[in-house]
């Protein structure tokens, strides 16, 4: 029945099919969605035309086709538990989808995907079913029509099934789905079963939406003006029904990662249903994972970050299960490269990168497991201490929410304690943070401010690319948040005119300062922003007076746009020697240009070295000295990507785009204003490097006068220490270390005097004292003011001497109080130092922990260390019950 096509192919052959039917080739937008804050990730092939639909955007075609990279781990397209353990649910797939934007309509849609399955594909007409939604005849009258489907083989669902809106309001119409009969085998064996059962007999593989209404707040709907189509088919679910095999992990779009994982651990797949998992979930997880690295992503505890951070630890987890003893997953990710390197070069470019960033991961992941160990232990000895059968569901919900500890691990480890887990409380918990990331989901789009209604079709044209100045006619003032007649001397406010030099703030670019006048009076432009499609000018009126429609003069303050400029193009240049440099899975993360510096946030899984540093600060001023020209140009935003110019992750572009290249070296898609030439910049100076957030780095830099102005400060700087350390200003990083190194000696000196003392080596006595709770020796000393980390020490020298008991020891450092109780291993069946010690440094405020037999705590009320050591005695004797 079936052709052997692979998916690369398949691919190819939809794109194709469609491009010969006059749609045009729309690449597939990034996995974080641009401007869009409904959504965390692209989880269908509509999101990038979402303002098509809605009317809010036009471009120069109505019809396109895409395959389109999707994510779905979060929200109501949540697939993330399911994956493995069907044959059909992924976290990361490809949507192949063909849309029309008040072009064709429900005919063309029909009879296009007829065709394309039954003629190009040559899927056997007999075994496909086709749904509808009940209420619309229509579609099932074109299904017989057009495609000669039998009237029994087209199904009538409810608005579940086959009715699709964008959300409450907005957009919807009915849906038609095509199904394929996989046979009774790879059914559910009922007798009613049928195409509305979900058994894998019967399987969806393309939904084509008919967006034909606008649902009003009250569910009213009326017809669109302009109707259009939106249909979805998962790639590897098709690859799998042309492939004829079991499910989406056998097609060759999965299958080879999974090859690469069996190399690796060991071990075979097919071999049964609990290691067929956990093989399933280590090749999707692999691959979304080498996407969204590619986009900049990096593991974090934040957002995306979150979500990428918890697919590679699943995917760990199932390696560990699967018997990994060391980092493996590092040596499968290879395997995605090489299956996609051709449909998506990006992936090439983070070659170099992306292994060490997973390995890092897999060790970082490896002490998580370490200490989390150590967290689970003291759990389960405060539910001993407590007498309890069952330990506290919120902490290990702490345990696996905050620190990522594998659940099933943490159920292993208690079990073999002889505990149990109360699983309601940790699903209590996780219900919890579910709705509260719903609820933080379900961002939208600012509101437009009341001072902006009705001006939407207002624009304002920029004209700042060529000049620094500008006649215009104002069109709206704006006083406090209502609309003025006019503004007079002394306020404040927003001028609008119908065009403008100044650039508002966007892309990083902070906006334009300078001076509007006219006859009638001035005013300073303090701040330049975006309204809609208008140009807000935030001005103070200095002198006289200005009006609705009158003229004016608008001009920039022309050193600090020129000094903007050489920030701005630096700032390419920046990014550039870092991917040089670092790799190119560096992506900017965000960015603040004025006149005064620079500021680039960007992708980095480690701290970057001094020397590394410096290579990029030598790359930037050898490129400015060789003085490359800044070139701009408008063009077709797809032909600009096609000839590799970096675009920003998460930026909304047009179908047109301004590319600021210079030659051999930058290529990026800008708005903003740019020097004409490298050189112009004069000098690059990094003046700080820094982590901003898990796997986000932070450079900020000046340029031109402003870093000669950076080195005369410096210098000066570097004469005064000098001069205190009394030698030459080239000598002093030497003097310098040689004081430091000092210092450090005469501490170990102190440190060393005080610990004699605390042993009575020196005559001083510490204040404690000791008793026989329940027939057990507790001794406490309060060692009064001296380092904590000498603790430790100490209470095992007394631990030692008591033979059998608990040691108490304490001390106050800088005010606060330090902690640290010792007992010894004939009594750690019956009491547990970590409970005893967060239950004592509770009453210092703080709080801390360890193993059964030695436990450190701390905390910020020093003058309360004796009501805590004293509080032992009591402590012990509730535990010995």
């Amino acid at each position: 029945m079936k052709n052997r096509i692979s998916g690369n192919e398949l691919r190819k052959l939809f794109i194709d099919y469609f491009v010969s039917k006059q749609h045009r080739l729309v690449r597939s937008s990034n996995l974080v969605p641009s401007a869009d804050p409904t959504l965390l990730f692209t989880n269908s092939g509509m999101v990038q035309f979402k303002d098509l639909f809605i009317g809010k955007e036009t471009r120069d075609y109505r019809r396109a086709v895409t395959s389109q990279k999707c994510l779905r781990v979060s929200g109501k397209h949540n697939d993330l538990e399911e994956v493995g353990r069907t044959r059909r649910h992924n976290t990361f797939f490809e949507m192949l989808g063909n849309f029309s934007f008040g072009d064709y309509f429900k005919e063309d849609a029909i009879a296009f995907a007829w065709e394309f399955f039954t003629v190009v594909l040559k899927l056997p007409k007999e075994k496909l079913w086709i749904t509808v939604y009940e209420k619309d005849d229509e579609s099932a009258k074109i299904w017989q029509k057009i495609a000669g489907v039998p009237q029994d083989r087209i199904i009538a669902l409810g608005e579940k099934d086959n009715f699709w809106s964008m959300g409450p309001t907005g957009p919807c119409g009915p849906c038609t789905e095509i199904h394929i009969d996989n046979g009774p085998a790879k059914g559910c064996g009922r007798p009613e079963c049928n195409v509305a059962c979900h058994c894998d007999r019967y399987e969806e593989i393309w939904n084509l939406v008919f967006m034909q209404y606008d649902r009003a707040a009250d569910g009213s709907m009326t017809p669109l003006k302009k109707p259009c189509i939106d249909t979805g088919m998962g790639l590897e679910r098709l690859a799998s029904v042309m492939q004829d095999v079991d499910s989406n992990f056998d097609t060759d779009l999965i299958r080879p990662i999974i090859a690469r994982a069996e190399e690796v651990l060991g071990k075979q797949y097919g071999l049964n249903r609990e290691s067929d998992i956990s093989f399933r979930v280590i090749g999707d997880h692999t691959r979304a994972a080498a996407f969204l690295i590619t986009e900049g992503i990096l593991p974090s505890n934040d957002d995306r970050g979150y979500v990428l951070r918890r697919l590679m630890r699943r995917a760990m987890r199932h390696g560990k299960m699967l018997g990994a003893s060391e980092p493996f997953l590092y040596q499968v990710i290879g395997s995605v490269i090489d299956n996609f390197r051709e449909t998506y070069p990006e992936l090439r470019e983070a070659e170099g990168t992306m292994a060490k960033i997973i390995k890092s991961e897999e060790e970082r992941f490896g002490r998580t497991l370490e200490a989390g160990l150590k967290i689970l232990h003291d759990i389960i000895a405060a539910a001993h201490a407590k007498k309890s059968a069952f330990v506290d569901g919120k902490e290990i919900f702490k345990l696996y929410d905050t620190y990522g500890f594998p659940l099933d691990l943490a159920g292993d480890v208690i079990h073999d304690s002889g505990l149990g887990f109360n699983k309601a409380e940790f699903d209590a918990e996780l219900g919890s943070q579910r709705e509260q990331a719903r609820k933080g989901a379900k961002h939208t789009a600012a509101e437009t401010p009341a001072k902006y209604k009705g001006l939407e079709n207002e624009k304002t044209v920029f004209t700042g690319y060529a000049t620094a100045e500008e006649d215009a006619a104002v069109k709206v003032l704006i006083k406090g948040d209502a609309r003025a007649e006019r503004l007079a001397k002394g306020d404040k406010g927003e001028i609008i005119l119908d065009k403008s030099p100044f650039y508002a703030e966007s892309g990083g670019q902070m906006g334009d300062h300078g001076i509007i006048e006219a006859d009638s009076g001035m005013a300073r432009v303090i701040d330049t922003r975006k309204a809609l499609d208008m140009t807000v000018h935030v001005v103070e009126v200095m002198d006289g007076e200005f009006k609705n429609g009158q003229r004016v003069h608008a001009r920039l303050l022309g050193d600090e746009r020129a000094a903007t400029r050489r920030n701005h193009t630096a700032t390419h240049m920046l990014q550039a020697a870092l991917r040089q440099v670092l790799g190119e899975h560096v992506k900017q993360a965000g960015s603040a240009v004025n006149h005064e510096r620079l500021r680039f946030d960007f992708s980095h899984y480690t701290a970057t070295t001094q020397e590394e540093v410096r290579e990029v600060e030598n790359i930037v001023n050898r490129m400015i000295r060789e003085d490359l020209p800044v070139t701009t140009v408008e063009m077709d935003v797809e032909k600009a990507m096609d000839g590799g110019a970096t675009a920003l992750f998460g930026e909304k572009y047009g179908a047109s785009v301004r590319v600021v290249e210079m030659p051999g070296f930058s290529k990026e898609l800008c708005g903003g204003t740019h020097a004409t030439s490298t050189g112009q910049i004069g000098v690059f100076k990094i003046i700080a490097e820094s982590g901003v957030a898990a796997g986000i780095r932070r450079i900020e830099a000046v340029t031109g006068e402003r870093a000669l102005e950076y080195f005369t400060e410096m210098e000066a700087k570097l004469k005064e220490v000098s001069g205190m350390v009394k030698c030459r200003p080239e000598d002093a990083p030497d003097r310098v270390q040689k004081l430091l190194d000092k210092g450090k000696e005469l501490e170990k000196t102190i440190k060393k005097l005080q610990n004699e003392k605390a042993r009575g080596g020196a005559g001083g006595e510490a204040a404690g004292e000791e008793r026989e709770v329940k027939g057990v020796k507790v001794r406490f000393r309060n060692f009064g003011e001296m380092d904590g980390g000498s603790l430790r020490e100490l209470v095992d020298e007394m631990k030692v001497k008591i033979g059998s008991g608990v040691i108490a020891a304490g001390c106050v450092n800088g005010g606060k109080a330090a902690i640290c109780i010792g007992v010894t291993k004939d009594l750690v069946g019956r009491l547990q130092a970590g409970a005893i010690v967060k239950e004592a440094a509770a009453i210092t405020g703080g709080g801390g922990g360890g193993r059964p037999d030695m436990a450190q705590a701390g905390g910020p009320d020093g003058n309360k260390l004796d009501d805590a050591l004293n509080a032992v005695f009591g402590i012990v004797e509730k535990m010995l019950g």
